[in-house]
């Protein structure tokens, strides 16, 4: 019960720090308190000896695929990916070039979005496409001097609902399917039609919530932008490139994600270095992306980690289990799993889950429907995926708000019709199979 209320308290606080106070000023530092607050909530466990250290360590170095040492080398790497182009001003002039043609309105351009990230996403992932197209985004919005919000909101919903189509399209995906035996083929036979009705109530209900917004004509002009460092900015781009679709037949090949992201940033580091040196210059680009990546996402995930590990070990998480039970397992664990993301985030809340459904024997339906709740709960709250946290980063930086309470917005409108719409069709795909 101790490791109940304590991990329970620390995400309440943790909300509340987001809502109310989220930056701590010590002097000219600035930090972001909802990972202090979950890394004293592990550090607490820890010290009330309600986890097992040593267990702790030896699920670091497991071999899992939702190891969370493996997903910060994935996601650190993949930002370092895209910050770099960032930094060397490539997505800035991919905004100018999409004004120059973008005299058919905004209507037929936010549509044309919203598939375009759909359909890179069912063969990427959302994490790849919210990273590399959220600065795009703001920096068009911003030369055509039009509202972003619609835009980002479509690019953000899109990513976290058809990349439920595949496995490769979530690391939860990945780590619920592998967890229970599910290969690829099986994977998508179960999930086509839930993501299909899913993206379709998404689009719908984004299009009553921005149509009003959309109807505004474009009025700004592209201003001509140069990139200064034409052979930093291929290397940049063959990078991602490389990276990319390496990552999209990740799982036919047999390689892990991480590796390919880690190796492909350690590349690009060394092969600009390389450019660097001869040039007898500063690597700028890089030094940028090592004082933008976000690196407050590892006591964050790690403190998370520690919090369900705590949970499972005192035997919490069976308790849970037998009373959920087994009747409307869709329902239950498709809800719960949605609420559970935006509490402690999606993939704590899969290692969490999947030992629930285990212990409860509650079956593959409720597998699939935590699926469902781990990327639809993505755009519910950003708390609800990592995705979420850097996605929010990033417009920060940009300037751009839409902290907790536009999420909150978008989730009702958005995020609860989708999850109501996958887990009917779930149910009745499930009928027929």
């Amino acid at each position: 019960m101790i490791n109940l209320i304590i991990c329970g308290a620390t995400c309440i606080l943790m909300i509340l720090a987001v809502l109310f106070f989220p930056k701590l000023r010590l002097g000219k530092l600035q930090l972001d308190t909802y990972w202090l607050i979950v890394l004293l909530g592990a550090v607490i466990l820890l010290a009330c000896g309600q986890t097992d250290a040593a267990a702790i360590g030896k699920a670091l170095i497991a071999d899992s695929a939702v190891n969370p040492l493996k997903i910060l080398v994935l996601f650190l790497s993949m930002t370092i990916l895209s910050v770099f182009l960032d930094e060397l001003g490539f997505f800035r002039y991919l905004a100018g070039a999409a004004l120059k043609h973008s005299h058919s309105g905004q209507k037929r351009l936010f549509f044309t979005l919203y598939f375009t990230v759909a359909a890179l996403t069912v063969f990427t992932s959302n994490d790849v496409i919210v990273l590399s197209f959220t600065p795009f985004i703001c920096y068009f919005a911003k030369e055509a001097k039009i509202d972003p919000l619609p835009y980002l909101a479509a690019e953000f919903v899109a990513a976290n609902t058809w990349s439920m189509a595949l496995v490769i399209g979530n690391p939860t995906n990945i780590y619920l399917a592998t967890a229970f035996g599910v290969d690829f083929v099986s994977y998508l036979k179960v999930s086509l039609i839930p993501t299909f009705v899913a993206g379709m109530v998404s689009l719908f209900a984004l299009w009553l919530l921005f149509r009003k917004k959309l109807s505004a004509p474009i009025e700004g002009t592209a201003e001509r932008a140069e990139i200064a460092d034409r052979l930093s900015l291929s290397i940049g781009v063959a990078h991602l490139a490389v990276c990319t679709v390496l990552l999209a037949v990740s799982s036919y090949l047999g390689w892990e994600m991480w590796l390919i992201a880690l190796c492909s940033a350690v590349s690009l580091f060394l092969s600009d270095g390389v450019v660097s040196l001869f040039r007898r210059e500063q690597p700028r680009a890089l030094k940028g992306c090592l004082k933008r990546a976000p690196w407050q996402l590892i006591p964050f995930l790690l403190g998370m980690f520690v919090m369900t590990e705590a949970l499972a070990q005192q035997g919490t998480t069976a308790a849970i289990a037998n009373f959920l039970g087994t009747d409307l397992a869709v329902l239950k664990y498709g809800g719960l799993s949605f609420l559970g993301a935006n509490l402690i985030n999606n993939i704590p809340m899969s290692v969490l889950f999947s030992s629930m459904i285990e212990a409860s024997n509650a079956g593959m339906g409720a597998m699939y429907a935590t699926v469902i709740g781990s990327n639809l709960g993505a755009f519910f709250t950003p708390i609800g995926a990592l995705a979420g946290l850097m996605f929010s980063s990033l417009l920060a930086e940009h300037s751009v708000k839409f902290g907790y309470r536009e999420f909150l917005k978008l989730g009702a409108a958005v995020a609860l019709p989708s999850l109501i719409a996958a887990l009917g069709a779930l149910e009745l795909v499930l009928c027929f199979l």
